[in-house]
């Protein structure tokens, strides 16, 4: 029995995986895994799996980086842990400072969570209670995108729109207003992204039009929808969103927890927009894939709305156990460390270029509607018809049968539905860029040319988007 074999067991025996379909282990082994360096993941047989998702988008600089594996070695014999309330340490005072220095100019307090859903809930909070401490009492609710995803605890879900995560929580969720996404995959042909994003903008306008009395925040992921299969949309549209929110008084929330830290050609997707959001949410990345933290940086304004004496209520008294956790500030000092030293944002439009080409082949591909990327993200849409962009059934799961083959041939590719992306970790080498686009041309050959046989059910989520 391999060691792989032993391990799986073990763990069917006691672990509940998240995003999973449990049952379908009874088919689809388990990878357990021994140990990572750079790019690649090994598992307890021997074999390599090349991690073109980044392990779920965290991590930028590959596994077991040296520099960041030192920084937190370092920090384990100095001080491993002290709640933030009342107290302080050097590492998180550091990464605040740091933080503030290279997101856009305003954003000038640090507010600290434990992971991206509970920065989002954060995010919201603060924005309902700063109009309620201004007398705003009214302005309670918040504006989405169609197709959006911006967590799973429960107001995170409220202004996401997967119907997958959110329909069957619904008598759960807040009401929102949600507004139709920019999402370029639906221009008409011969029309630009920037044209198709200014016209979709229209529904925005119209909404906060007849609704911004009583809206707290607009809030969105900037220039990539990540789990609503990787759409895309261009950055006139944040540029209208700004200015429409200041007009019309409503927070501007920007979800950067998927997009952040060069992600997109640029430290932050809202920089192509030359804008300052109210709130950016951070996390992800922001360690390099090491540890759990979120970071929510908000303006003076917010931060003044909130300061004042004890007796008239006003604080904001939300708190996670582990805000600030010192092992992670320094996994994320020692993360922007190799940014600033290694010139990462330029390095990567290099990669990126390679990445356009390398999988430029597909767009000619019969059943790929469209190939599209924004910097270091790369997606291929597979459909049924071409001319109509029809999609596949999601029933059938033909993401799956591309993420099967790419495990066997030494690959993590893991696509959203029908959609396969490449998210690589910025270590990746040209060569191993080449790798993924041979290994996912195989793969969506394999999966568009045979005919699955799978009961189809009464396709409860028309846009649904099988996680894999």
């Amino acid at each position: 029995m391999s060691q792989n074999h032993d391990w799986m067991q073990r763990d069917l025996q006691v672990l509940w995986h998240p995003c999973t379909q449990m049952k379908d282990h009874e088919q689809l082994p388990l990878i357990p895994i021994r140990r990572g360096e750079g790019v690649w993941l090994e598992d307890f047989d021997g074999k390599r799996y090349l991690d073109a998702v980044s392990s779920w988008w965290v991590n930028v600089f590959g596994h077991a980086n040296p520099y960041i594996n030192a920084r937190i070695k370092a920090q384990v014999d100095q001080l491993e842990h002290v709640m933030l309330a009342g107290f302080s340490h050097q590492p998180v005072i550091e990464l605040s400072e740091r933080l503030v220095a290279i997101t856009p100019p305003g954003l000038d307090r640090v507010f600290f969570a434990d992971n991206g859903s509970s920065s989002i809930e954060v995010a919201l909070k603060m924005s309902f209670h700063y109009w309620r401490n201004c007398g705003r009492s009214e302005k309670q609710r918040f504006v989405t995108l169609t197709n959006s995803y911006h967590g799973e605890t429960m107001a995170a879900m409220s202004v996401g729109d997967v119907a997958l995560f959110t329909d069957t929580y619904k008598p759960l969720l807040l009401d929102t207003f949600k507004v139709p996404s920019p999402d370029c995959y639906h221009r008409a042909p011969g029309v630009s992204w920037e044209e198709h994003s200014r016209l979709m903008f229209a529904h925005m306008e119209q909404t906060l039009a007849e609704h911004h009395g009583q809206v707290a925040a607009v809030i969105v992921e900037p220039l990539i929808q990540g789990a609503g299969g990787m759409r895309m949309y261009h950055p006139v549209y944040l540029t209208l969103l700004r200015e429409a929110c200041d007009r019309y008084g409503v927070h501007l929330i920007v979800d950067e927890i998927a997009v952040g830290f060069g992600r997109t050609g640029t430290m932050f997707a809202c920089e192509q927009a030359g804008i300052t959001p109210d709130f950016m949410v951070l996390s992800k990345a922001l360690t390099g894939g090491y540890l759990p933290m979120a970071a929510l940086l908000t303006t003076d304004t917010v931060y003044q709305a909130f300061y004042d004496d004890y007796s008239t209520l006003r604080a904001f008294l939300h708190s996670h156990t582990y805000t600030g956790n010192p092992l992670a500030c320094a996994a994320a000092l020692a993360t922007l460390d190799i940014f600033e030293q290694n010139n990462v944002i330029e390095a990567n439009r290099a990669l990126s270029a390679r990445m356009g080409q390398a999988c430029a082949h597909l767009a000619d591909h019969p059943h790929v509607a469209e190939v599209r990327q924004t910097g270091m993200a790369l997606a291929i849409e597979m459909v049924e018809n071409k001319a109509s962009k029809t999609p596949y059934a999601w029933q059938e799961r033909r993401g799956l049968a591309v993420y099967q083959h790419a495990l066997q041939r030494g690959a993590l590719l893991r696509p959203l539905g029908n959609v396969v992306y490449l998210l690589p970790p910025y270590v990746i080498t040209p060569e191993e860029i080449d790798f993924l686009a041979e290994v996912a041309t195989e793969g969506i050959d394999l999966a568009t040319r045979t005919s699955l046989s799978v009961p189809m059910g009464t396709g409860l989520y028309p846009g649904h988007r099988d996680p894999g």
